[in-house]
């Protein structure tokens, strides 16, 4: 099968899009185990940014290079004086995010559904970044930690929006308050983790290529849906349901789904602009 490179060449993200619609999304700075520096943030808001507008996407799967997924915040970050004119934390520079937050956020608002592989660390930023994916896998021996406290900080990159629904109250608020380290295989018991597998990346490419053969207005519908559900009261939800459903009713691709299925073939959908 062949690939497409989204991402202009760099040293942080890299982009190939498959034949089926899968874009695989790879944090690349193994060297410092994908840890999150400036250009690093920049790098994956771009990706981000790339996948919305890109024709064929249909599921993205993203995952880091080399030891880890992510380690989190680069240290060296600590010591780095903000530069005259930069935004404060506080300032919405991404819509209704500052720069961190989006890194987290702008996986949440793709409109296709994003499964995240998880191995080696997943730490502070990189565990915020990681559920902001619809989807996570683990290895059952990845360390994981929403490590801020260690610190003296609190989680600030989506976390507290993206827990919602994930994690139970006093479960978080133990994990934030201790900032203790866990594993992946303990990350699906919390909420953390969706699956847990000994090879995470092929599992994640698995479903995500099972999606992809799947009705992608549909997915896109469905995926609003699910936000819907976390912000709108019944009475919106339900109608947004009925909105969703009356679009694509009798669609080109709905009807492609039944007969796929009717006639035991894989379904051939056109691509959402």
């Amino acid at each position: 099968m062949s690939h497409t490179q989204l991402m202009p060449a760099n040293d942080r993200v890299s982009i190939e899009l498959g034949e089926d619609g899968v874009a695989q999304v790879r944090l690349i700075r193994a060297d410092k185990m994908n840890a999150l520096d400036p250009e690093m943030f920049a790098a994956i808001i771009e990706a981000g940014t790339i996948l919305q507008r890109a024709k064929g996407v249909r599921v993205v799967v993203l995952s880091g290079e080399g030891r880890a997924f992510c380690a989190g915040l680069d240290t060296a970050s600590f010591s780095r004086t903000p530069g005259e004119g930069e935004p404060t934390l506080p300032e919405r520079t991404h819509g209704n995010t500052n720069r961190a937050q989006e890194a987290a956020m702008i996986w949440r608002k793709l409109q296709v559904p994003v499964i995240a592989a998880l191995h080696g660390v997943c730490f502070g930023g990189g565990l915020q970044i990681a559920s902001g994916a619809d989807i996570r896998v683990a290895h059952p021996g990845t360390r994981m930690a929403i490590m801020e406290l260690k610190w003296g900080l609190v989680p600030d990159m989506g976390g507290y929006a993206l827990w919602r629904g994930l994690v139970r109250d006093d479960v978080l608020r133990e994990l934030v308050y201790t900032n203790r380290e866990f594993t992946g295989a303990e990350a699906q018991s919390l909420g953390l983790a969706t699956f847990v597998d000994d090879d995470p990346l092929t599992r994640a490419t698995a479903i995500a290529t099972e999606i992809a053969n799947r009705n992608p207005h549909a997915i896109r519908a469905a995926k609003r849906l699910h936000a819907a559900m976390q912000e709108l009261d019944t009475d919106a939800i339900l109608l947004e349901e009925s909105v969703e459903q009356h679009a694509i009713m009798r669609s080109p691709n709905q009807m492609e789904a039944v007969m796929a299925g009717m006639q035991k073939r894989a379904p051939k959908f056109e691509d959402a602009d």
